[in-house]
């Protein structure tokens, strides 16, 4: 069963996705040449405690930093390290806050300095890949219909969705029902209905859409070595329309 938010459920969350949204803001400008990606992570935590928020993901099954940075050919889940960007570099910073017991989720792909072409269409096309996805999430479509629309887009560009990671409802629990693939025929799986809240997060390859795990048990890599974009929003179905509660631009 996908939950139903009510009006108070939404307004906390527009509030923690707000937050969510400044956080990453400043992560975004941050993410430079020479930066390490546990600086990143450092930098999330002091910003996550300044604004009376919990990191959503620190602990959770586990995981042992506040975001998860992926870089180049990493697809999801990336482990905050010692490791130095550089440029050319593209990385992606995932971050999810809870806010009083409301949680948001969001991510977005950072170029560092100057990136080659093919790389540059990579993040153009799963940003744009989102907005086609958000732009299905009202009143009365199918779940599928966010599916197909990424994957179409992503295809007819020359990229491929990683299949084996989705998108997912979020509220009162970080990860809730339901699933949403970045693929799939149109019309199928639950209607949409307004307080449905989503977390859409297309993650698009270069290459393959085939990925493995790291031997540190959490990154997902792309199993040709291409890079890879990740983009995510956490979104509310309303009666006035979509509403994307973690809009950073």
């Amino acid at each position: 069963m996908v939950a139903i938010k009510s009006e108070k459920d939404l307004e906390m969350m527009r509030i923690s996705g707000a937050i969510l949204a400044k956080i990453l803001r400043s992560l975004q400008a941050n993410s430079r040449e020479g930066i390490t990606t546990g600086q990143l992570d450092e930098l999330a935590g002091e910003l996550v405690k300044k604004e009376n928020v919990l990191a959503a993901f620190n602990g959770y099954k586990g995981f042992p930093a506040n975001i998860c940075t992926s870089v180049n050919d990493e697809i999801v889940h990336g482990i905050p390290s010692q490791r130095k960007l550089k440029e050319g570099d593209i990385i992606g910073i995932d971050l999810g806050i809870n806010y009083q017991g409301y949680f948001t989720d969001a991510a977005v792909t950072v170029a560092i300095g100057k990136i080659d072409a093919k790389r540059k269409k990579l993040m153009e096309v799963a940003k744009t890949a989102l907005a086609h996805g958000i732009k299905e999430a009202r009143e009365n479509n199918r779940l599928s219909d966010i599916s197909f629309a990424i994957q179409s887009h992503v295809e007819k560009n020359g990229f491929s969705v990683v299949r084996q990671f989705v998108g997912h409802g979020i509220g009162k629990n970080l990860h809730e029902d339901p699933e949403i693939p970045n693929f799939g025929r149109p019309h199928q799986g639950p209607m949409l209905k307004p307080g449905m809240v989503l977390a859409i997060e297309p993650m698009v390859n270069q290459g393959t859409w085939e990925s493995e795990i790291s031997d540190n048990g959490w990154t997902a890599r792309t199993c040709d070595g291409l890079a890879s974009a990740h983009f995510e929003h956490t979104v509310a179905i309303t009666k006035q329309g979509t509403e994307v509660l973690t809009d950073f631009h």
